[in-house]
């Protein structure tokens, strides 16, 4: 058989060499002319096709109903393999050259080969695992697959809780160490209020020294009364990535490291630094120490820097909008402490909405936020500032709302008992434009001021929501309103703008995730973290919330590939752009939204 057949493409470049020589020395290939029948339904299947270059079409037996079209490097008919007969009629639509594939070889690498097997398997979970593992072991830095182990961390320094300050800095200098965790008494009551953390506190110098120049405390105090609990941690095995997301989320310069309940080490950022090629921990120092709103701005730009690198170097895609969103709601927070009056700040909250509540913004879009003030609070002067701040995120990269929702905004400024009154009052209406923002509302995350104050008017919302059925079947409608971007012949149709993965998918998984959490009182945020929780509770199988979540994923990865290669922030892809593999993965995200939107509306009986 001819060289030229490409064995880099998955699922053929999961094959070992010799599978691979197998292979390609039991292909043929065969010409088709137009309207020719490749296959008839009915008949015993002996190859599997891999298209060279023409156009198939698949039909039903009597030929009432189209299911799908092939081209260049798609495969068919796999079922047939596994159920020895063709189902469907197969007819080249122009002339058409085609690889064929012998059924008893097809099988043989198919029993032999679990990671060629998986990607033919239908859950587009397992299929979605495969393609990435391809493409990481092609790009995947090594710094994503380092895990936590001991020769990374420092082995844990434990000491009793009833040493003396004076006795455990001594320790710390002769040991040339900064930091120790403290073994803290069974009988600690911290231990009886929170019986599930781990239980250990933690001691810095620094602390220790606060401790005795600051709050009065004698040289002779037990160590354990002013340790720290509870400790953030990470598993040993865990992976180090994971162990960064959660530093720079807390903005903890260590954290301890875990065999079960038990301390075996202490990891600092420098040692993660010396593992990692990226700059996330140096962009939220620099966003940390900004003591004004240019020298923030810097630290800002280089934010779309830090995502390219992370894509380029194979990071997960969830992965890369956990800490964005991290260093995302650092910037927001630290723009509202330079530009808001520091008197204010227990007395407002400063909450984001949409995506950016979510977590599932990556690069910066539209600004959404809202502010909520303390009932009895009088800030009769608040525009100018909060114009300020608006126009100041404005400069950091975050473009204005086209609906203004900003604080800029009198509507998304109001009280406490203004914000469940205006609530109440979009509940009752339950019109479209109510409706919306009862959704941007639902996902408000507390990212600056006294973040306590959202969270009264978050469980109400939860309370009106929950289980009422005609309001959450308005609410969940407009899920249903775009239409899934398929052809009637089952692939991915496309427009001269391209692909709105926003609208066609994005969108009626969030929408409908968002109105599932609010029936079943599911304070989760993120759409991932809501998906998670609806499967443990039965609410969504377990496959179709892998599924969902593995849509997700892909849209979310192939928008913020193009956005980054062709430097736009709008959410239509190119299909041109996209290989015949993620091609193959878009057509079944579209087929999981589709049958999604169908559930959704069984469930709530909407007709769309």
């Amino acid at each position: 058989m001819p060289d030229k057949f490409n064995m880099q493409s998955p699922p053929f470049n999961r094959l070992s060499e010799g599978q691979q020589q197998r292979l390609r020395s039991s292909l043929d290939v065969a010409y088709y002319r137009a309207k020719d029948v490749i296959l008839k339904s009915g008949e015993e299947s002996q190859h599997l096709y891999i298209l060279i270059k023409g156009a198939v079409e698949e039909r039903s037996a009597d030929e009432s109903e189209i299911f799908a079209h092939y081209a260049n490097d798609d495969i068919f008919d796999v079922r047939s393999q596994f159920e020895n007969t063709v189902k469907h009629r197969y007819v080249a639509l122009e002339d058409t050259l085609s690889y064929m594939m012998p059924r008893s070889v097809f099988l043989e690498l198919y029993n032999e080969n679990g990671e060629f097997a998986a990607y033919f398997d239908n859950n587009l979970a397992k299929r979605q695992e495969l393609i990435e593992a391809a493409q990481q072991q092609q790009n995947l830095a090594e710094f994503i697959l380092t895990k936590v182990d001991n020769s990374i961390y420092h082995p844990a320094v434990t000491l009793p809780s009833d040493m003396s300050l004076i006795e455990v800095t001594r320790y710390l200098k002769e040991k040339g160490i900064d930091a120790a965790l403290i073994e803290l008494n069974e009988d600690d009551s911290r231990l009886e209020e929170k019986p599930n953390e781990h239980p250990y506190g933690i001691v810095t110098r620094t602390n220790m020294l606060h401790a005795v120049m600051l709050e009065g405390h004698p040289l002779d105090t037990k160590v354990g009364d002013i340790a720290t609990f509870p400790v953030f941690h990470v598993d040993d095995g865990d992976f180090l990535f994971n162990a960064m997301i959660t530093m720079t989320k807390k903005r903890m310069k260590r954290v301890m490291v875990c065999e079960g309940n038990k301390a075996v080490g202490m990891l600092d950022m420098t040692q993660i630094l010396s593992a990692f090629s990226t700059h996330s921990h140096v962009l939220t120092l620099s966003i940390a120490r900004a003591t004004t709103i240019d020298e923030l701005a810097l630290a800002a730009n280089r934010q779309r820097n830090l995502v390219d690198s992370l894509l380029t170097n194979g990071i997960r895609t969830r992965f890369i909008m956990e800490l964005i969103s991290a260093v995302n709601e650092q910037i927001i927070e630290k723009a509202f402490e330079l530009v808001v009056p520091p008197a204010l700040h227990d007395d407002i909250c400063l909450m984001v909405l949409g995506s950016e509540g979510r977590g599932e913004q990556i690069l910066k879009t539209d600004q959404d936020n809202a502010i909520i003030m303390k009932d009895g609070f009088r800030w009769p002067d608040h525009r100018p500032i909060l114009d300020i701040f608006t126009h100041t995120l404005q400069q950091l990269g975050y473009p204005l709302c086209p609906g203004k929702v900003m604080v800029n905004n009198p509507e998304w400024v109001q009280s406490e008992s203004e914000w469940k009154q205006t609530i109440t009052e979009w509940v009752e209406a339950a019109r479209p434009e109510q409706v919306m923002k009862l959704a941007i509302v639902a996902d408000a995350h507390a990212v600056a001021g006294n973040k306590a104050l959202l969270e009264p008017i978050k469980q109400h919302l939860s309370n009106l929501m929950a289980d009422q059925e005609l309001i959450l079947t308005e609410f969940t409608r407009p899920a249903l309103n775009f239409s899934v971007p398929l052809t009637l012949f089952g692939n991915v149709k496309s427009s001269k703008e391209g692909v709105d993965l926003k609208q066609g998918g994005i969108f009626p998984i969030v929408h409908g995730v968002r109105a599932l959490s609010l029936e079943y009182q599911i304070m989760e945020n993120n759409t991932f973290e809501r998906i998670e929780t609806l499967m443990r509770r039965k609410v969504l199988e377990k496959e179709t919330a892998d599924n969902l979540t593995e849509a997700l994923k892909q849209f979310f990865k192939l928008r913020l590939a193009q956005q980054l290669s062709q430097q736009h922030s709008h959410n239509s892809i190119d299909l041109k752009l996209l290989d015949r593999t993620e091609r193959d993965l878009l057509r079944h995200s579209l087929h999981v939204v589709k049958k999604f939107k169908q559930w959704l509306g069984y469930h709530y009986q909407i007709r769309e």
